[in-house]
């Protein structure tokens, strides 16, 4: 375990106006768990994507030596040549090929210049095996959940002879079982000398298995920490460079009337219209209000909002949606953003951003009528409205023409959130608005709900971390199957309590 097989020293890498790394050291032992973690924008990716070759020799300065000697990636196939694979955040998976051709994609198993297809399903379902994975090789991609695909990407590093298995942020997208379940995996490679380097934001997680954290910040190494030294305070003052003495910002509520309701509201499921996915939903939101959605993963929760939000999910939709007490038409998403409604998606790379254009047309794609005279966009209002929104949110970048796709995750987020403000919305609906984002950038989530919430927004946050909605919610709803089966004031909230809703269906404890 005391053998050091990575040494990373001295690591420097700069993109155009930024210095992503800055003299970063970092060394994992045989063995190990070995956690990285930092805020967005730390360096934590740009660390691992120069280590596996992504970003080749000659792009970045510095050494590394791995099983004692030095190394020179001039691609990503170099270093899975000598055991080192890394699984990217966003899977790398063919979702029209099978479990057995995404295994071995790149790794065909042939003989004679032909594919064994025996030798390959053989060797996926002992690979599948390993990694407690019960699938029939030849099942699609597609076909499994989110979960049995990181398992499949894990397979498929196994298949490389893996020495080294980098983890960016596993568990963001998989449910509490799943993650539970990877980690498990983590630790059963632990036990055949596989090493294994860790990005997470989930510091409960970091705790239950890293061996040792590094802490990066702004580019550069802050510290260390053995198993026996990790405190999650600690952790979190190196991460952002001050105590965060509350991880939820403070708010006194100023809660005025009902301006929104949605009443009975019923979804059938898009390809199989005979399945209700949301069941005669009621939920209203007050004035200076933030109200919370609580549920399990396949609860409705996102179903719920797209569907609302100019029906973007679902099929045979029915119900009502008032606002200040009139009957509004949201059947589109340009009528909901017209009455005052805004959506911001769980997946902001897929559905919430540009990720190829810059952040200044991201910010105004959603009023476009704002920036305009006659129909004609002007440029200059256009500037002055994305400065104005990357002051307001925080958003890290060397300028406004900076392309979405290379900003952090957290300052993604933030663009999200820029876009639907500049838009001015009554009603904001967030949906896990901090996921896949550090605690300081989480904070900055929060002081902007607030924020928002003081000026008058009703907001409705929907998150799979109940102690979130604990912090900032004044009153949260409880689903289940696509149902509403519990509400109760934030006060009086607890994790047990929605959980007993959950389990039991419980009745409603209104606020």
């Amino acid at each position: 375990m005391d053998q050091t097989i990575l040494e990373m020293r001295g690591i420097t890498k700069t993109f155009p106006g930024v210095k992503a790394l800055q003299e970063v050291n970092l060394e994992v032992r045989a063995g190990e768990i070995h956690a990285i973690v930092g805020e967005n924008g730390a360096g934590k990716s740009t660390l691992m994507k120069v280590l596996s070759g992504v970003y080749p020799f000659g792009a970045y300065s510095g050494n590394i030596r791995f099983m004692g000697e030095e190394c020179r990636f001039h691609g990503i196939h170099d270093s899975e040549r000598r055991g080192i694979v890394i699984i990217h955040q966003e899977l790398a998976l063919v979702p029209l090929l099978s479990i057995a051709e995404n295994i071995f994609l790149g790794n065909e198993q042939a003989r004679y210049g032909v594919i064994d297809w025996d030798a390959v399903r053989g060797k996926a379902a002992a690979l599948l095996r390993k990694v407690g994975l019960r699938e029939d090789p030849d099942t699609l991609i597609t076909n499994i959940g989110v979960g049995k695909q990181q398992l499949v990407e894990i397979a498929k590093a196994l298949s490389k002879e893996v020495k080294l298995l980098i983890l960016d942020e596993p568990t963001a997208s998989l449910s509490e079982r799943d993650s539970d379940a990877l980690l498990k995996l983590l630790i059963e490679f632990k036990d055949h000398g596989i090493a294994s380097i860790l990005i997470s934001h989930k510091l409960n997680e970091v705790g239950k298995v890293a061996d040792r954290i590094t802490i990066l910040r702004d580019g550069r190494t802050i510290e260390t920490l053995d198993k026996t030294d990790i405190d999650e305070d600690r952790i979190i003052t190196s991460m952002v460079g001050r105590p965060l003495e509350d991880r939820y910002p403070t708010r006194t509520p100023r809660i005025g009337e009902t301006i929104f309701e949605v009443k009975n509201w019923v979804v059938h499921h898009p390809l199989h219209q005979e399945r209700q996915i949301i069941k005669g939903v009621d939920i209203s939101l007050r004035k200076g209000e933030v109200a919370g959605i609580a549920g399990l993963m396949g609860a409705g929760r996102t179903e719920f909002a797209m569907s609302l939000f100019g029906r973007s999910y679902g099929t045979k939709i029915s119900g009502e949606v008032y606002l200040h007490g009139r009957k509004i038409d949201v059947s589109s998403v340009g009528r909901a953003v017209a009455q005052g409604i805004a959506y911001a998606t769980e997946d902001r790379k897929t559905y919430g951003l540009n990720l190829i254009d810059h952040i200044k047309h991201n910010i105004s794609i959603a009023n476009l009528r704002g920036i305009s005279d006659n129909g004609v966009i002007d440029d200059i209002k256009e500037l002055n409205a994305a400065n104005d929104y990357r002051r307001k949110t925080n958003i890290r970048s060397s300028s406004v023409y900076q392309i979405t796709g290379n900003l952090s995750g957290g300052n993604q987020q933030k663009v999200v959130l820029s876009k639907w403000l500049f838009a001015n919305p009554e009603v904001l609906i967030l949906d896990e608005p901090t996921r896949g984002i550090d605690v300081g950038a989480k904070y900055e989530i929060y002081t902007i709900i607030n924020r928002l919430a003081e000026e008058g927004k009703a907001i409705l946050v929907i998150s799979s971390e109940m102690p979130e909605l604990l912090g900032i919610c004044d009153r949260i709803y409880v689903m289940n199957e696509g149902r509403i089966v519990g509400e109760m004031a934030g006060s009086e909230a607890s994790q047990e309590k929605i959980m007993r809703a959950i389990v039991r269906g419980e009745g409603r404890a209104a606020s």
